[in-house]
């Protein structure tokens, strides 16, 4: 067997090349040596060679020298050579994307999206069959204003609720909707307004325990009138947010549900009831005009309803113009968290501290026809004029829908049926007052002048003669001498002179009109 071994490796490196000297040790001159040594050297392999110079070799194959033709060699010197094609299959390439180009806003094309059917007429005739025992049916009659505006105004007197609001309805439905555990437990109220006044009648009606968290600035009036309805009244905190802070902290804690007037459903539909009375009440109604304050809850549930019951008839929403939340809404098409307006707090209370919501927003959106702003003097005049002819007492934000008539912003309802919702007449009896003062100057009814008046005796008497013959009479005099001076304060005419003049005879025949000058400084 070493023979043939040493024979094959001999033909090997006769045709391969050169012979390579054979080392002197003589544990590698047989390359087929089995010895122990050589199968631990390292890199041995059963199959593999011996080591020529030290390092780790490939076996030398034994091929036969009439095989070489195995190897393509006679192919190779014939020309004659045999090519393979080879297909490489190769990965999927992956495109990259290239990144979208900035566009402007106003290049994109706005896709109109249906509104959230948030609101169903099913749940609102839910609501009015659930409180038709406890809330009353306020009466929608007939107003002699309508012959005056060429229009028939019907009113729906939702003032004449114990609480003295139409936030009766919502409070009323959202009560009876509380699970009876919570109703065991108890609800909490914060800050002054018709929601707080209505939840905390109704709650103890319902024997719900209440809590009312007030600011230390309400007046002990409002204090008292909490109290005689059976609430449990709180002072806490200078301002609105203090109270409601502390009230939601209260509720966490001991377990009491803290309410607010917000967009939920049972408070939206108790307040959709009252356009389900008015079209029962009005026959062949055209129009109506509904107050849009607060949470402008009031004006889109009031819409679902008419268009429900009949979709011709217009939904006329109104809201003032020193705070506009609505309107501005709807021209941007999103709902605005804050008008960075500051309305008055005395006569606008409860839009003080109101957003408006997303699911009220899509409502009115797609309900409400028109939206009308209107100025503090209108909603004052209105006032008047409920005093004068309904002989009821009202505050600016149940005026707000008649004040948009008598300013003459609504021309397209002359002689059709309108109705107006008379939303509320929580206000204090000073602040009626004040509003009457000023109404009054500002529908020219009540002027204010200043005359001089020499020393002599009987001028006085001469100017009461002088104002007794132009049918004038005189509200406050106010007689001052210093340098010579008189004033007479408020007088009240029949066409409201206010000018200026050094004697009687000169105010008498001086007819020239100026502007009112108001009294009451806000």
């Amino acid at each position: 067997m070493g023979s043939n071994c040493s024979k094959d490796n001999l033909s090997f490196l006769k045709v391969f090349g050169e012979p390579v000297p054979a080392s002197r040790d003589p544990k590698v001159e047989n390359p087929c040596s089995t010895e122990q040594s050589i199968l631990h050297k390292p890199g041995y392999s059963s199959k593999c060679g011996p080591l020529s110079n030290g390092t780790v070799g490939r076996r030398p194959t034994l091929i036969e020298p009439e095989r070489l033709k195995d190897f393509g060699e006679e192919d190779i010197f014939n020309g004659d050579v045999k090519v393979y094609e080879k297909k490489v299959v190769e990965s999927q390439e992956f495109v990259l994307m290239e990144p979208p180009k900035t566009r402007r806003v106003s290049e994109f094309r706005i896709i109109p999206r249906s509104p959230i059917q948030y609101l169903r007429f099913e749940d609102i005739s839910a609501a009015a069959f659930r409180i038709q025992g406890e809330i009353q049916k306020t009466p929608c009659t007939y107003s002699r204003l309508s012959k005056q505006y060429g229009m028939e105004i019907y009113l729906k007197k939702e003032h004449l609720h114990y609480t003295g609001s139409v936030k009766e309805r919502g409070a009323m439905y959202l009560l009876t909707s509380l699970s009876q555990e919570q109703q065991r437990k108890g609800v909490i109220v914060a800050t002054d307004c018709n929601f707080s006044m209505a939840v905390a009648y109704h709650a103890v009606e319902l024997k719900i325990p209440v809590f009312v968290i007030m600011p230390s600035c309400c007046s002990s009036p409002r204090l008292r009138i909490y109290r005689d309805y059976g609430a449990m009244v709180i002072s806490y905190g200078s301002t609105n947010h203090d109270s409601q802070s502390h009230a939601r902290h209260l509720g966490k804690d001991n377990g009491y549900l803290y309410l607010e007037e917000d967009e939920s459903p049972a408070y939206l539909a108790g307040l959709g009831t009252v356009g389900m009375e008015i079209f029962e009440q009005v026959p062949k109604l055209d129009a109506v005009v509904v107050p849009a304050a607060g949470q402008y809850g009031l004006l889109a549930a009031t819409a679902a309803a008419i268009k429900h019951l009949n979709p011709h008839v217009s939904v006329i929403g109104i809201e003032p113009d020193t705070f506009p939340l609505l309107l501005q809404s709807l021209k941007t098409d999103t709902p605005i968290k804050d008008m960075h307006r500051n309305p008055n707090r005395k006569l606008y209370g409860d839009l003080t501290e109101r957003s408006l919501g997303v699911n009220i927003f899509q409502l009115a959106k797609k309900l409400v026809d028109k939206v009308i702003s209107v100025s503090e003097e209108d909603s004052l005049v209105a006032m008047l004029r409920f005093q004068e002819f309904e002989r009821s007492t009202v505050d600016t934000v149940g005026a707000m829908g008649l004040a948009a008539i008598l300013a003459g912003q609504i021309p397209q309802l002359k002689g059709k049926r309108v109705a107006v919702v008379v939303s509320s007449a929580n206000m204090e009896l000073e602040l009626v007052r004040q509003c009457m003062d000023r109404a009054l100057v500002l529908d020219n009814r009540v002027s204010k002048f200043s005359v001089q008046l020499a020393e002599w005796p009987g001028d006085m008497a001469k100017l009461l003669d002088f104002l007794s013959r132009e049918d004038v009479r005189l509200l406050d005099v106010c007689h001052r001498r210093h340098s010579d001076k008189s004033e007479c304060v408020s007088p009240m005419g029949d066409d409201g002179v206010a000018t200026h003049a050094k004697n009687p005879i000169t105010w008498i025949h001086c007819r020239k009109r100026i502007d009112p000058v108001r009294l009451i400084e806000w």
